[in-house]
């Protein structure tokens, strides 16, 4: 499947190096402010080249508003946006046009469909979520009018960790360094062992933790849509990424019942709250009121500038050594990657919940 969401929906279509990639959205609501300004700001924390931390490709991604914003406003129609491919290098991947190469979908893509397209990993490639950042700086002009703001922030490099909880940061740092880490010191480690990594011709993964503030009780489905379920999917859907998890995740099966319960109080705004938040915001699938929160898994990038044993299409066995730009660290481009999913959800959620009350 190409398309995500259940009213507010995106579809997103392309290649890395085909002519360029795009989305269209439908079902968001007429009337919502959003300027190509908005949209750019979004693509450009997610852009190749930004930084020495980042592969050297060079694309500008300018978007392309084709249809459903007019004069400032969405009308309610589908909306179109495109993003063209200037910066290809296919000639840096002829040499794995029968290759298989360790950890990437060139394998399971031939299985699948008989074919694929070799240059960059073709549709499997990082470079569609592109459209997915565009989509998502719409999406979050909605959640604006509503109070909702989502944040992600890189929390882990390898064995280097933010040593405290995001409610004890200061967010609005998380674009004062290349690593988007908003604790200082820690940035400084992140940043020196990706150079580290990038100098050995090798790669390294981590944590980007997430966290979504001001979003109303009664979000999400009971059953099957449960909102941690949908923010699971949406964010396995992300390239490199292995896990995830909500509130106190898997650290809290070290805590017994009475510890990890979060107990219930009334506010001096007569606002019910919860005196801890182990449960990440989210309890029964359904969003509570208080802060959401949780953390996603990214592996070691799969190309590495270092010689390996594969096979080819044949079954013969090769040796391999990666070509091409590639981030050392994919973690940094992930985080504008990791709210764009997040406003998605939510965004869809939020138009779910108006039909679930007269």
């Amino acid at each position: 499947m190409n398309t995500f969401g259940t009213l507010f929906r995106i579809t997103t279509f392309g290649e890395s190096h085909g002519p360029g990639i795009g989305v269209i959205i439908d079902g968001c609501p007429a009337g919502i402010a959003v300027e190509g300004a908005t949209i750019q700001a979004a693509l450009d924390r997610r852009r190749p080249g930004q930084s020495e931390l980042t592969t050297p490709r060079r694309e500008a991604d300018q978007v392309e508003i084709l249809s459903g914003i007019f004069e400032g406003y969405t009308t309610g129609t589908p909306i179109s946006l495109l993003i063209r491919n200037q910066d290809q290098a296919s000639h840096d991947y002829s040499h794995i046009e029968h290759a298989y190469r360790p950890s990437h979908a060139d394998y399971t893509y031939d299985q699948k469909y008989g074919r694929r397209d070799h240059r960059g990993g073709g549709r499997s490639s990082a470079r569609e979520t592109a459209a997915r950042v565009a989509a998502g700086a719409i999406a979050a002009q909605f959640l604006t009018q509503h109070g909702i703001t989502a944040l992600s922030y890189v929390s882990q490099v390898g064995a280097v960790a933010v040593p405290v909880g995001y409610e004890q940061l200061d967010l609005s740092l998380i674009e004062s360094n290349m690593v988007r880490c908003p604790h200082p010191e820690t940035a400084e480690q992140m940043t020196e062992l990706i150079r580290q990594t990038r100098n050995r011709h090798d790669t390294v993964g981590g944590l980007v933790t997430g966290v979504v503030r001001g979003v109303p009780a009664g979000l999400g489905e009971p059953v099957f849509d449960k909102l941690h379920a949908e923010l699971g999917k949406a964010m396995l859907s992300i390239n490199a990424v292995k896990g995830f998890e909500y509130g106190s995740g898997f650290a809290g099966t070290l805590l017994f019942g009475s510890e990890h319960n979060d107990a219930f109080y009334t506010d001096e705004q007569g606002t019910v709250r919860t005196r801890t938040n182990h449960s990440g915001g989210i309890q029964g699938g359904i969003s509570n009121g208080q802060d959401i929160y949780f953390r996603v898994a990214f592996k070691p990038v799969a190309t590495i500038l270092q010689p390996q044993t594969t096979i080819n299409d044949q079954g013969e066995e090769i040796t391999l050594a990666g070509k091409g730009r590639h981030d050392p660290c994919v973690l940094p481009r992930a985080v504008p990657i990791v709210d764009a999913m997040t406003n998605l959800v939510l965004a869809d959620m939020l138009l779910r919940a108006r039909a679930n009350k007269v």
